[in-house]
């Protein structure tokens, strides 16, 4: 059967139609129901196999959608539709070079899809790729300016390269379009520079009413919330930060006893006994320096210290080791479960060298100049510490570290685009840098030295020791362009990009205290790991 027929047959298929209403309605165990029925009793229906891998997609499972996408395409190379999902699945999976050549696919195929070029230009942005895909996003707007999320699109990349006030006057076009656009407050609250008037305030006040998904009013809760901390309402502001919290949190499957249980299960399995016993294997790079830690700890300014080094390449947050760690596991990129240790534990010093190549080849993509030394900002790698270690042993680990209360709050009132789902309820926070904690204190034991931690709090207030014993724990000489990371032009994709483009500044530590008559889950669950 065609494509074409296979497209008419599935608008008259009552299943077909009911797995559609379920996907669209997020039944998602529903449509997957039916559609696996559809497939085993035609397995070459490959409008089903489209509408399955949306399935996959929606819950992480990026490798099953890539897989039923792929298939699809095999069958019938002119769905253009599954080809530009198979984009997206690349995309998600940091496949960025196959990802390209896809892209470049549909868009030969159908060059007047503005929804392709888009897709393009979203993957340059994750391989730097960012006068191109600022190129591409004013192309489409100038032909369909009526796009709200592609004015925010282009607005992220101007910041990222940091057109400030070319991002701020995109996101502004973008509210002016759609007032209830959650995501276009938030780009402008989360710029950290923009302060709203009152206008501002009543537009969005008045849209948290009228926004017709949870989304759009998280995003407006939490530039709400941004809003009257500038002014110094704080009880206001909690109250939106915390309204924001809870919506976003209601999405989210985090579980922080897992978490607990998984990061013990790496204080259990990676002791001194099991290192000194894979001595050797590996690559032998130097090359890497990982920033590890909590987002919002400091490792952004960390990076644009570094990167203002002649021999060090800033990049951004890698997905390379979260993807290593997944494939050993045999589960989804978004899984924080760390049972592959095992599987590590039992890898040939040749398959750990193996994999420690995998990492340099498949960051290479990220890398834009020939200096020596690069950094991974991806904060979450310090429950891979141990991958790390016995896969790139010459590898640098920055462990940048925040007083847990200011670190705590940071985090919650900062909304991030995927992942970090322990960071919406407080009392999970703390729980959480409990437990990031006693398991980089587990490594100071077994592998005394291997980590160099970073106090944020000695770095603001006196940042030339600081920045003097990192550079050396580095292997790196004293630059003193290192002293002056805002002068640094480096794009930077991170909530900090227009912080680290300021001077190094203590006037922030304290800001905590304001909030500290709402924090008390945040302090009750940190107990003895608060500092006197």
């Amino acid at each position: 059967m065609s494509l074409v027929a296979q497209l008419a047959d599935a608008q008259r298929d009552p299943a077909m139609v009911g797995a559609a209403f379920a996907l669209q309605a997020g039944r998602l165990d529903v449509a997957e129901r039916t559609l696996r029925d559809r497939l085993k009793a035609c397995p070459v229906d490959v409008v089903a196999m489209r509408m399955l891998a949306e399935v996959a997609g929606r819950i992480g499972r990026y490798r099953d959608a890539e897989r039923l996408l792929a298939r699809a395409l095999e069958l019938a190379p002119d769905f253009h539709a599954a080809r530009a999902n198979y984009v997206t699945v690349l995309h998600r999976q940091s496949k960025f070079d196959a990802a390209l050549v896809e892209a470049e696919r549909v868009i030969a195929a159908e060059p007047d899809d503005y929804g392709h070029l888009a897709l393009k230009a979203a993957v340059l942005v994750r391989t730097g790729g960012y006068d191109e895909a600022i190129a591409i996003y004013r192309r489409i707007l100038a032909r369909h300016p009526d796009q709200p999320r592609l004015w925010i699109s282009l607005g992220h990349v101007l910041k990222t390269v940091g057109a400030q006030a070319d991002s701020v006057a995109a996101y502004r076009v973008a509210t002016g379009q759609s007032v209830t656009l959650g995501d276009a407050w938030w780009s402008l609250a989360n710029l950290k520079t923009v302060r709203f008037d009152a206008a501002d305030l009543a537009a969005m006040t008045a849209a948290i009413e009228q926004a017709a998904t949870v989304s759009d009013r998280y995003h407006l809760h939490f530039a709400l919330g941004k809003a009257f901390e500038d002014a110094g309402e704080w009880e206001r502001s909690f109250g939106h930060y915390a309204e924001g919290n809870r919506l976003r949190r209601s999405e989210l499957p985090y579980n922080a006893d897992r978490t607990t249980e998984h990061l013990g299960q790496s204080r259990s399995l990676l002791t001194a006994q099991a290192f000194a016993g894979r001595a050797g294997g590996g690559d032998s790079s130097d090359a890497p320096i990982f920033v590890v830690g909590l987002p919002r700890a400091g490792s952004t300014l960390i990076e644009q210290i570094l990167s203002s080094h002649s021999e060090v390449e800033g990049t951004m947050e890698l997905p390379d080791i979260g993807s290593i760690a997944a494939d050993l596991g045999g589960r989804g990129a978004d899984d924080e479960q760390p049972g592959y240790l095992p599987r590590l534990l039992a890898l040939t010093p040749a398959e750990r060298a193996a994999l420690g190549r995998r990492y340099l080849d498949g960051t290479r993509v990220q890398r834009k100049t020939d200096k020596p030394r690069f950094i991974d900002k991806m904060p979450n790698n310090f429950a891979h510490f141990g991958l790390i270690h016995l896969i790139l042993p010459n590898a640098v680990v920055i462990d940048a570290r925040r007083h847990p209360m200011a670190n705590g709050f940071s985090a919650f009132k900062q909304h991030f685009s995927r992942g970090q789902g322990f960071t919406y309820e407080l009392t999970d926070l703390g729980r959480y840098w409990r437990d990031y904690a006693a398991l980089m204190d587990h490594y100071d034991r077994v592998l005394p030295g291997r980590v160099h931690r970073i106090d944020h709090e000695l770095l603001v207030a006196d940042p030339e020791p600081v920045i003097s014993a990192l550079l050396a724990h580095c292997r790196l000489d004293f630059e003193p362009a290192c002293l002056s990371p805002h002068a640094n032009p480096r794009a930077v994709r991170t909530a900090s990009s227009e912080q680290v483009r300021q001077p190094i500044s203590s006037g922030a530590l304290d800001h905590w205290r304001h909030y500290a008559p709402w924090l008390g889950p945040l302090r009750d669950a940190l107990g003895n790991a608060i500092p006197d």
